[in-house]
């Protein structure tokens, strides 16, 4: 065992104190989910299932959205095989709970302190652990590992600030993907990446993203919206992030001058900080109503601040140009797919370095746009706004991109198939 992993294991046991003190204040700000809260301590809220078991684990939405068409695929080729999926947030569980097909169930990850990992494993049992894209818990991947379960890297991506961080630890980094028998990076940098930490087989599938459906919608909730706008210009901010609704409501200002009775939606990615942002908004001349306190759109109506859950597919749909948020302030950026095979026209910031290849092959199809600032956000938002032949031509590009990757779905399941059919004939959960 490394050194840092001898380390990180005896601070996680040290820390009880500080750990319990955090997840309380974490479950007070809405951020734990309070009836399941145990679940996080290793402790689950539902018996396993009988026969093989597949566990997949999901840091957030985009992770656990990636995931969904990976499992439908797999339970249609093995029904016998039950699904566990993992992830640390409520948002993530929201969503998650309207999307798994039956045979599939999710679970708080537990936190990664030995007990609660070691009870976790214990109730479950897991014949096959699939990690999505590069949240790695050393004790769960560990602790897993040292009971021989199978494991693979699914999706696997490190950034360059990841990268970086992990070349300062060689001997943990190699401990730590040691652990994975096959690792499925998404682009061959990805694949570069994890070799030189240490990975062994290492294989560039593509990126499940792109696999992922258009994002679903309510159609009779989407003809009640559109009745809302009556009409009036519309554009979609989603997925924004603190320091972006600001530059929305800048933008906002100078598009209205062009298109007149403008209506900006905003749908941070984080639901839990809509009356914060409308407080903030609202201080800064807006006129905002929320659409999780029921509030209407009416002719004043600047930002509609849609606040809610699993609801994105609608304003997809609603919003014939989408800015995709975190990329305004350097986070990295959010899935600039999502917005495009709806047949939205795209946008996205400069700081898009979580998705480089997708981004770069989005503009080189002239399928989306890169804004510098709120000012060239909103000289972009207008152009579009008033030109439908360009908007039209930007969304038939960008799907046509994501369709000419549609393909990497089955290279996933092919290379996950020998392990797959292995537990699916012995798995017992013994």
């Amino acid at each position: 065992m490394s050194m840092l992993l001898t380390a990180y294991r005896a601070a996680t046991a040290l820390a009880a104190p500080v750990i319990a003190h955090h997840l309380r204040g974490r479950l007070r700000r809405g951020k734990e989910d309070a009836a399941r809260f145990t679940e996080r301590l290793g402790q689950p809220s539902r018996p396993r299932p009988a026969g093989p078991l597949v566990w997949m684990h999901a840091a957030s939405v985009g992770e656990s959205l990636s995931m969904l068409p990976l499992i439908d695929a797999l339970k249609q080729r093995h029904p016998e095989i039950s699904v566990l999926i993992t992830s640390g947030t409520v948002t993530s569980a929201g969503l998650l709970a309207e999307r798994l097909p039956a045979g599939t169930c999710h679970q708080y990850v537990p936190v990664d302190r030995m007990p609660y990992v070691t009870a976790f494993l214990d109730h479950w049992r897991p014949d096959l652990a699939l990690w999505a894209e590069s949240e790695f818990w050393p004790n769960l991947l560990t602790l897993s590992a040292a009971r021989g379960l199978p494991m693979v890297l699914v999706n696997g991506r490190v950034s360059p600030e990841s990268f970086a961080k992990w070349r300062r630890w060689p001997g943990f980094a190699r401990r730590i993907l040691g652990c994975f028998d096959l690792c499925l990076a998404q682009a061959e940098r990805d694949a570069e990446r994890l070799r030189a930490l240490g990975a062994a087989n290492v294989v560039t599938a593509g990126n499940l993203k792109f696999a992922v459906p258009p994002l679903p919608v309510d159609a009779a909730e989407l003809e009640r919206f559109t009745g809302m706008l009556g009409g009036r210009p519309c554009w979609l901010a989603a997925s924004t992030h603190p320091g972006e609704e600001e530059m929305i409501w800048a933008a906002h200002r100078r598009i209205a001058e062009r298109h007149p009775g403008l209506l900006s939606v905003i749908v941070p990615r984080h639901p839990e900080r809509g009356a914060g942002i409308a407080t903030q908004l609202e201080a800064l001349g807006a006129r905002v109503a929320r659409r999780s306190a029921g509030q209407p759109i009416s002719v004043e109506t600047d930002i509609y601040l849609a606040d809610s859950i699993g609801e994105m597919g609608l304003f997809f749909r609603a919003a014939p140009v989408s800015f995709m948020g975190k990329s305004l302030v350097d986070l990295g950026g959010q899935n600039p797919i999502e917005p495009a095979r709806p047949g939205s026209a795209v946008l996205f910031g400069p700081h898009m370095w979580n998705f480089p290849d997708v981004t770069r092959e989005l503009v080189d199809a002239e399928a989306a746009e890169t804004v510098t600032d709120p000012e060239d956000l909103a000289a972009r938002v207008s152009a579009l706004l008033g030109d439908a032949a360009m908007r039209d031509t930007r969304a038939a590009n960008a799907l046509a991109v994501a369709e000419a990757h549609s393909a990497v779905l089955g290279r996933v399941l092919d290379h996950l198939e020998p392990m797959i059919a292995a537990i699916a004939d012995t798995g017992d959960g013994a």
